[in-house]
């Protein structure tokens, strides 16, 4: 049995993309997988609050110095990263907001890439500890940006998911779903038909 963890990021809740391509994911997952414990953890509902003091706080300062909202914070990234941790399979749902991911999923990522624990730093440099992992990503996009310089979604993800040592790593992007015309259908019947596929 394996551990699927499902992070939804659209701001949007019926009218998501993104959500649509999640929902067809978790389908198919569970038509293949029956057996397997699916997680869905959504950042519009229940939102991460950004980096701030008393995360660092409560990361850096030994217990007896910690004051209540540094261990509240601490308890809280925790939460978010024995999630991660015991994932065999990540799925991020990420919409693209002017050209980058949402603000809620860099601040769930601010939480979960943490030295020590997801990643740690050697003498050639950082390495990633969550290796023999999977990862999907699930993008929708009102434009064609796959393959150009203002696509920051895809490089930017593919970084940090490597540092945390996740490199098999599969992106299915949803594009042109605003340009009007047939792009919005033909973008996510594109996108489907490739997540069927991997199913």
């Amino acid at each position: 049995m394996s551990n699927v963890l499902i992070i939804e990021s659209s701001a949007r809740q019926q009218d998501s993309f993104s959500r649509q391509l999640t929902r067809q994911f978790i389908s198919q997952w569970q038509a293949a997988h029956p057996a397997d414990r699916v997680t869905v953890r959504d950042l519009a509902r229940n939102p991460v609050p950004h980096l701030d003091a008393d995360l660092l706080g409560g990361w850096m300062k030994p217990e007896a110095q910690r004051s209540a909202q540094e261990n509240a914070s601490l308890q809280r990234s925790n939460e978010l990263t024995d999630e991660v941790l015991a994932a065999d399979v990540l799925v991020l749902a990420a919409p693209m907001y002017n050209f980058a991911i949402p603000s809620t999923l860099k601040a769930w990522l601010d939480h979960v890439l943490r030295a020590g624990v997801t990643f740690k730093y050697t003498e050639t440099g950082p390495q990633g500890l969550l290796t023999g992992k999977q990862a999907y990503v699930l993008t929708a996009r009102g434009g064609l940006y796959a393959g150009s310089t203002s696509d920051h979604q895809e490089p930017y993800l593919r970084q940090v998911m490597a540092f945390i040592g996740i490199h098999d790593v599969t992106f299915i992007h949803a594009e042109g779903l605003n340009l009007g015309g047939d792009f919005q259908e033909k973008g996510l019947n594109q996108a489907k038909a490739r997540l069927a596929a991997i199913a």
